[in-house]
C-alpha cells in the first residue's frame, strides 16, 4: 500500500502507477515537470513497498546543495531531523545515522560508493533526479548501476527521474523500462521579452532589469547569471538601484560556505522580500519559496575539455531550451508568476534543445580509471546514454598510461589503484601521492582542495597566496576543506623512509600538470611544456619569474589567461623532472639565408633552458630539412637555367598530349616527391648558394627514365629547323601550345605545316616580317599561302621593297636576305 501524506503534492496522483512500475520491474522512468514534487515526495512514497524490505534507497542530486536540502524538507515532512529515517552524504559532511533508510548523495559520491561495493549490500534502490542535466558522473553512475543490476543484482530497483528528458530513450537503455508521466501543476507564467543591448555589459543590464521588475511586480525574485564573478558584479550595480531595506539581495553559486546557500533558500521574513542571484544551480532541485519572478540573462557557462591541448575550461553560452524553461518555471512554483527574459522572443527558438551531456565535452581521465577499477578497459562495454567520445578517451588513456595508473592494456596498476582511492582527478592524485614522498603530502592535498573547490583561498593568480588566505579562513567550508584535505594526506602517508628534499609549491603544481610547466618570454607572456601560450597581467609579481607551473588557465590554446600558478626555479625542473628533460641536436631550415643552421639543445618538452649553435654534418635529415625548407619557399628560388626549364616543359608537353607515362613535372608534383629527386641532390649541402644550375640539372633529369629520353628528342625536339637552316627554339611553356618565332621569308617553299609529338600537335607559328615584328599567328601554313598571305604580301612588300615577296610563297626560295641591290 502506497503511503499517504497531510500535504498534497501534484506528483502523488501517479505514485500508485510508480509504485506499480517498480513491483513488476526492476527499472523505471518518471518524467515529471519542476515543482510537481518527485524530489522530495518519491523517496519517502518507495519506503513501504514489499521489495525495499529493510533495504535502503539511494537518491542521486546534481549538486550538494540540492542534496542538503531535499534532505531536510523529507526529514521535516517524517516530523524528524536529518540524519535519521533521510540523511545525506556531500563532500564536505554528510548526516547519516544506522536509522537511515534514505540517503541523498551527490552524484560523485555514489560512483564511489559502487566502485567500492558493486554490489551495493543493503541498497534496494537507486534514483537518480534531475538526470537531464547529465553530468559525467551521473551518466557513469547509471552506466554502473545498470552493469550490477544486470550481471550481480536483479533485485536492484533503478529509476530515473527528470523534469526535461527524452523518457523513450532512458526506458530503452534500461532494458525497455515502463515510463511514468506527472502532468505536475504549474501555476501560469506570464513571459516578458526585454531584449538585449549588445554594447552594454550583461551586468548592467540585469540589474536595470532586477530594478525595473521589483518596481513593477510583487514577490520574491530569482535572478540567473551565468557565473560568481557576474553575481558579485551584478549585486554592486543593484547596490546603487535598489535602497529600501525591506529587500534583501543574496548570491547563490557552487563555491558558497553551506550556510550562506541555505540562508539564500530560505522565504525571506514577513513583510520583506529576496532577490537571488543565482547560476543554474537553482534551475532544479531547489524551491525558493516565495519567488514569484525570474529575471534570466539566458546565459550559461559549462565545462568543456579541449584533448588537444589537455585541458578544460568554463565556455559562457547560451542556455538551452530546456534550462530557460525550467527557469521560467520557477516563478510559478506557489503561485501565479512574470518572467523577464534578456532576449527578443523569436531568439528562443534557435536555442539548442538540451544543455550538451557533459560526457560529450568532458576530461575522461577519471571515468576511464573508474572503469578499468570496475574492470572494464573499455567503457563501451557498458552501457551509456551517450558513448564517451573516442579522440577524448585515447587522451584520457595516454594520461593515464603516462600517470602509470593504467598498464598498456588498459587495466589498472595497483599505482592506479592509490590515485583513484583519492576521489580526486588523477593528476591531482598523482601530486599529492609524488610529494607525500618528500614529507610533503598535507601542502599538495591542500593546493588539491584549492583546484577542485573553486573560491577557496580567493582568487589571486598567485598560488601562495591562495594557500596562505586558505589557511587563515576560518568559514565553515574552509574548515572542512583542511580536514578534507587532511583525510587526503592521512591516505597516503606511509611508514616507510620518504625521500629528502625540500618542495616548492610550484613544484607540488607541477607533479600535477608537468605539461603546464611555463617559461618567460617577457611581458608577462609564457610559454607552456606543451608548446600552447599564455600570459598574466604584466603588473602581477609571476610576470617577472623566469619560471612557473600553471594549475588553471582559461582562453584559446594560442592565447591562453594564467588564472593559478606558482613560481619554480630551473634548479628544480632539472632535479625532479630529470626524466622528461632531453638534449638533442636540431636541424632547421633558415629562409632569410636559405641555409641549413644547428643547434645544440636541452629541453622540457616546448620549454628551452638552453642552446649552442651546432655545425651541420651531412646526413640524410639534414637533407630533408633542407629540402623542406627549400620546397616551402618555393621552387622558383632555385637555379633553373633556360635549358632546364625548357627540357622540363617538352617532358610536360608529352605528358599532356601523350598521358601519365611520361612523369609529372609540376611544381606541386616536384614538391610533393622532393624526398625522392631534392633531398638527394643536397646532401651535404648547408646552404643554397651551394646548389648549382648543374647540381638541379641533373637531380630533375633524373625524374625522366632512359627509355623516355631517346623520344624526348624525337617527339619534343629543343628545335626546328627552318628551309634556309635557321635553328629555332620552340618554346613548350606558350599558352597556346608548342611556339616558334620565325621570319615569314624563311618558310617560302614549305608546303607542309611543321609539328611535334609523332606529327600530332602542329606548332604554333609566329610569323615574323624582316624588321622581326609578328605580322600573323597560324597553326596552318599551306592555308595561310592560299589565304590571308596576299593581304600580309601588300602590306609588307610596300614597307620592305627590297625583300622578296613572290606570288607562289609555296614553291619560292626560302631566304634571310634582302634582294641584291640593283634587282
Amino acid at each position: 500500500m502506497t503511503r499517504t501524506f497531510d500535504t498534497s503534492l501534484p506528483i502523488d496522483a501517479v505514485l500508485g502507477d510508480l509504485a506499480g512500475a517498480l513491483r513488476a520491474s526492476n527499472a523505471a522512468v518518471l518524467v515529471a515537470p519542476p515543482g510537481a514534487g518527485k524530489t522530495t515526495r518519491v523517496p519517502l512514497a518507495l519506503l513501504d513497498e514489499p521489495w525495499l524490505g529493510d533495504k535502503k534507497i539511494i537518491m542521486l542530486e546534481p549538486r550538494r546543495i540540492a542534496a542538503r536540502a531535499s534532505a531536510e524538507r523529507m526529514a521535516r515532512t517524517l516530523g524528524e531531523r536529518a540524519g535519521e529515517t533521510v540523511g545525506y552524504r556531500v563532500r564536505f559532511g554528510s548526516k547519516i545515522s544506522r536509522k537511515t533508510r534514505i540517503e541523498v548523495v551527490t552524484e560523485g559520491i555514489f560512483a564511489r560508493q559502487i566502485l567500492d561495493d558493486p554490489e551495493l549490500t543493503g541498497v534496494g534502490a537507486v534514483l537518480f533526479d534531475e538526470f537531464h542535466e547529465r553530468s559525467l558522473d551521473a551518466d557513469l553512475g547509471l552506466a554502473l548501476a545498470r552493469d550490477a543490476q544486470t550481471g550481480l543484482r536483479e533485485d536492484l530497483r533503478i529509476l530515473v527521474m527528470s523534469a526535461t528528458i527524452d523518457g523513450a530513450r532512458i526506458a530503452k537503455l534500461l532494458g525497455d523500462a515502463p515510463v511514468v508521466a506527472s502532468e505536475g501543476r504549474a501555476f501560469p507564467v506570464e513571459t516578458r521579452y526585454l531584449g538585449r543591448k549588445p554594447d552594454q555589459q550583461i551586468e548592467r543590464q540585469m540589474a536595470d532589469a532586477i530594478a525595473s521588475a521589483l518596481r513593477a511586480d510583487a514577490g520574491s525574485m530569482l535572478a540567473f547569471l551565468p557565473g560568481a564573478a557576474e553575481i558579485r558584479r551584478t549585486q554592486n550595480f543593484l547596490a546603487e538601484r535598489v535602497q529600501d531595506a525591506n529587500i534583501e539581495i543574496v548570491p547563490l553559486f557552487g563555491a558558497l560556505d553551506a550556510a550562506v546557500q541555505d540562508r539564500a533558500i530560505q522565504p525571506a521574513p514577513r513583510g520583506q522580500r529576496k532577490v537571488v542571484l543565482a547560476t543554474s544551480i537553482a534551475e532544479t532541485s531547489l524551491t525558493i519559496e516565495g519567488v514569484r519572478i525570474v529575471v534570466d540573462c539566458g546565459l550559461a557557462r559549462v565545462p568543456r575539455y579541449e584533448p588537444d591541448i589537455g585541458l578544460t575550461r568554463l565556455e559562457t553560452v547560451r542556455a538551452a531550451r530546456a534550462a530557460v524553461d525550467q527557469r521560467r518555471g520557477r516563478a510559478g512554483r506557489t503561485e501565479p508568476g512574470v518572467c523577464y527574459r534578456l532576449w527578443d522572443e523569436p531568439q528562443t527558438a534557435s536555442l539548442p534543445a538540451y544543455t550538451q551531456p557533459e560526457i560529450l565535452s568532458a576530461d575522461l581521465s577519471t571515468l576511464l580509471l573508474d572503469c578499468a577499477q570496475w574492470g572494464v578497459s573499455d567503457p563501451a562495454q557498458l552501457t551509456f546514454l551517450d558513448p564517451p567520445p573516442l579522440p577524448a578517451l585515447k587522451e584520457a588513456r595516454s594520461l593515464l598510461v603516462e600517470l602509470g595508473a593504467l598498464d598498456g592494456d588498459g587495466r589498472i596498476t595497483e599505482e592506479g589503484k592509490a590515485l583513484r582511492a583519492l576521489a580526486l582527478p588523477p593528476r591531482l592524485a598523482r601530486m599529492i601521492v609524488d610529494s607525500a614522498r618528500f614529507g610533503y603530502g598535507e601542502e599538495a592535498a591542500e593546493i588539491a582542495a584549492i583546484l577542485t573547490e573553486r573560491g577557496l583561498g580567493g582568487d589571486s593568480v598567485d598560488l601562495d597566496h591562495r594557500l596562505d588566505q586558505f589557511r587563515r579562513d576560518r568559514s565553515q567550508r574552509a574548515s572542512s576543506a583542511r580536514q578534507l584535505a587532511e583525510r587526503w594526506a592521512g591516505q597516503v602517508s606511509s611508514p616507510s623512509p620518504r625521500e629528502i628534499g625540500e618542495l616548492s609549491t610550484g613544484t607540488m603544481l607541477a607533479f600535477a600538470f608537468p605539461d603546464r610547466v611555463a617559461r618567460n618570454r617577457g611581458n608577462g607572456s609564457f610559454v607552456l611544456a606543451n608548446g600552447r601560450g599564455a600570459s598574466v597581467e604584466q603588473s602581477a609579481a609571476l610576470a617577472k619569474v623566469p619560471y612557473i607551473a600553471v594549475g588553471e588557465l582559461t582562453g584559446t590554446a594560442a592565447n591562453g589567461r594564467i588564472l593559478l600558478a606558482a613560481p619554480i626555479t630551473q634548479a628544480e625542473i632539472e632535479a625532479r623532472f630529470a626524466d622528461q628533460i632531453t638534449d638533442s641536436d636540431e636541424i632547421s631550415f633558415d629562409r632569410a639565408s636559405t641555409s641549413l643552421r644547428g643547434r645544440r639543445k636541452r629541453a622540457l618538452h616546448a620549454i628551452t633552458f638552453s642552446e649552442a649553435p651546432l655545425t651541420v654534418t651531412a646526413s640524410e635529415a639534414a637533407a630533408r630539412v633542407f629540402a623542406d625548407g627549400l620546397a616551402a619557399l618555393g621552387l622558383d628560388r632555385l637555379p633553373w637555367s633556360k635549358a632546364l626549364q625548357q627540357w622540363r616543359g617538352r617532358v610536360m608537353f608529352l605528358r599532356a598530349s601523350e598521358g601519365d607515362a611520361w612523369p609529372d613535372l609540376s611544381d606541386q608534383a616536384l614538391i610533393d616527391s622532393r624526398e625522392s629527386w631534392l633531398a638527394p641532390a643536397l646532401f651535404g649541402k648547408t646552404s643554397l648558394r651551394d646548389f648549382s644550375a648543374g647540381d638541379l640539372s641533373d637531380a630533375v633529369m633524373s625524374l625522366l627514365p632512359w627509355d623516355q629520353r631517346a623520344r624526348l628528342d624525337r617527339e619534343a625536339p629543343t628545335h626546328f629547323e627552318a628551309p634556309t637552316g635557321t635553328m629555332l627554339a620552340i618554346d613548350y611553356e606558350a599558352e597556346q601550345g608548342p611556339t616558334i618565332a620565325v621570319r615569314l621569308q624563311e618558310l617560302f617553299g614549305l608546303g607542309t605545316h611543321p609539328s611535334v609529338a609523332k606529327g600530332k600537335v602542329p606548332l604554333v607559328l609566329e610569323l615574323l616580317s624582316p624588321a622581326q615584328r609578328p605580322v600573323q599567328v597560324t597553326r596552318d601554313l599551306p592555308g595561310f599561302w592560299r589565304g590571308s598571305y596576299q593581304d600580309v604580301r601588300s602590306d609588307l612588300r610596300g614597307r620592305y621593297p627590297r625583300h622578296p615577296w613572290p606570288d607562289d610563297p609555296a614553291t619560292a626560295m626560302p631566304t634571310r636576305r634582302a634582294k641584291p641591290r640593283g634587282t
